[in-house]
């Protein structure tokens, strides 16, 4: 995703990191550099509040469900996977 400015943080990265920002599970360095993002761009402003309404409809309906042991960590390894694997082929792209 582009919005067709010119950002010091591409558009695609903020929106790969949403949840990680949601979450706080970003360092404060990339906080910020998000957050100076979503202030001057309005596309990924409004994906971040699609993003964010989904995560607290999330937290609504299975706030109460305990997640499995390991699931937090299978997670990890298959968003790092999705992750290399969209990176591969937007480098394939350019």
């Amino acid at each position: 995703m582009s919005c067709g400015d010119s950002h010091a943080v591409d558009c695609g990265e903020v929106i790969r990191q949403v949840y990680l920002y949601l979450d706080g599970e970003i360092d404060d360095e990339a906080r910020a550099e998000v957050r100076d993002h979503l202030d001057e761009c309005g596309p990924c402003l409004r994906q971040f509040g699609i993003e964010q309404e989904v995560k607290a409809l999330v937290a609504r309906c299975c706030g109460s469900d305990a997640a499995p042991d390991g699931l937090k960590d299978r997670l990890r390894v298959k968003l790092q996977e999705v992750r290399i694997e969209i990176s591969s082929v937007e480098f394939r792209a350019e």
